[in-house]
């Protein structure tokens, strides 16, 4: 049977309208409902260009998934592309903050850079491979609702699609021009509480123990743990506590994040983290764990060196990589099950989870040329 017409290669006007629709569907992880519109979106132009679908519903309060496939029926590993289709932007900023705009080469909007530029461009790159006839191994597209919040109820899925993949395409932004993420730093995430007594902190003043003060001392503890030269960071980003002004507070809470080169240290770290103890008449309570393990560029390095090669002699471009970032994606999962994963296939440009993000318009059709390109040669 010949294999479908190939979808036309998208114009640089029409890949621009194509992802400015994206952005205006805001997709907050918060936002089940936000993010299912962005699904039914996808499903409408996975549909359009004749792809199988598949809609995964949504647990623990996330939004739905989407799972596409494609390719030869065999029985032997398949590609994997992964995306999400969740930003960090609240409802509003669309409005308020971050319009969807063109100026000069960069398109903004919220998610844009990461990672519905890529998200989409994969898409299309998808279709071509799909429909082409080339793809020599099962293709498998799965749009995720979680990524932002470290997955938690996604990540049964990235797994079990991952064991059954010969690799793994990931489409977070490109880096620092265009390089490719060959190697990312794991991830823990830890809440804190600290309970004290509350008393008058007028007329009992003595008579309380003040929990944000010893989660202050804690803070500093954790802090104290950041080693650079080891690429390990603590960070705490959020923090409430006390009830009023007049009362010493009983309770304060804190979130603590963790990332580290090794799974080594992040057995090591997260081990300090879990033990803290308060000091005499204080109560903490640490929760959480690694979130995402590290992987490094040894696991993908056999498939880096084909999308470099694929980049120089179909596109005349010296793909680069960064062999270590501190941020975390569902590559990790995948890398540390010892599948071959490459990373930040996605749109080129800046900003992520600012109100500054933009995508290059002229990333677009290299980056979607090489990830079609992969799905035909793997």
């Amino acid at each position: 049977m010949p294999p479908s017409p190939l979808p036309p290669v998208p114009s640089p006007e029409h890949a621009v309208a194509a992802i400015s629709r994206w952005l205006a569907v805001e997709s907050p992880t918060d936002s089940a409902e936000g993010v299912n519109r962005m699904m039914d979106l996808v499903a409408g132009e996975a549909a359009s260009l004749s792809l199988a679908a598949e809609r995964v519903p949504g647990r623990d309060g996330f939004g739905d998934n989407l799972i596409l496939r494609a390719g030869p029926r065999t029985g032997e590993p398949g590609l994997l592309v992964l995306s999400h289709l969740d930003t960090v932007h609240p409802i509003g900023t669309l409005a308020r903050d971050l319009p969807v705009r063109v100026e000069g080469d960069r398109l903004y909007g919220p998610g844009v850079y990461d990672m519905k530029g890529g998200a989409w461009l994969a898409l299309q790159a998808f279709a071509a491979a799909a429909h082409g006839g080339a793809a020599r191994r099962p293709l498998t597209f799965l749009f995720s609702s979680d990524e932002e919040t470290g997955s938690p109820s996604t990540r049964g899925l990235i797994e079990d699609l991952g064991r059954r993949s010969a690799a793994v395409l990931v489409t977070e932004p490109g880096r620092d021009g265009g390089k490719v993420v060959t190697g990312r730093k794991g991830v823990g995430r830890f809440d804190v509480h600290v309970e004290g007594r509350p008393s008058h902190a007028g007329t009992r003043h003595a008579d309380g123990r003040n929990a944000i003060r010893e989660a202050a001392r804690l803070i500093l503890e954790i802090e104290g743990l950041t080693d650079y030269a080891r690429g390990v960071t603590t960070t705490v980003g959020t923090i409430s506590g006390g009830t009023a002004e007049n009362v010493v507070p009983q309770h304060c809470r804190f979130a603590v994040d963790l990332r580290v080169v090794t799974a080594a240290d992040g057995l090591d770290y997260a081990g300090r983290i879990l033990g803290l103890t308060a000091t005499e008449e204080f109560r903490v309570t640490v929760t959480g764990g690694m979130n995402r393990p590290p992987y490094d560029a040894e696991a993908g390095a056999a498939l880096y060196a084909h999308a470099k090669a694929l980049a120089r002699d179909e596109l005349g471009i010296d793909l680069g990589e960064v062999p270590l970032t501190g941020g975390g994606s569902d590559g990790n999962f995948t890398a540390a099950l010892g599948i071959p994963t490459l990373d930040g296939l996605g749109i080129d440009g800046d900003g992520a989870h600012t109100l500054q993000e933009y995508g290059l318009i002229s990333s677009i059709a290299p980056r979607r040329h090489l990830m079609r390109r992969l799905l035909e040669t793997l």
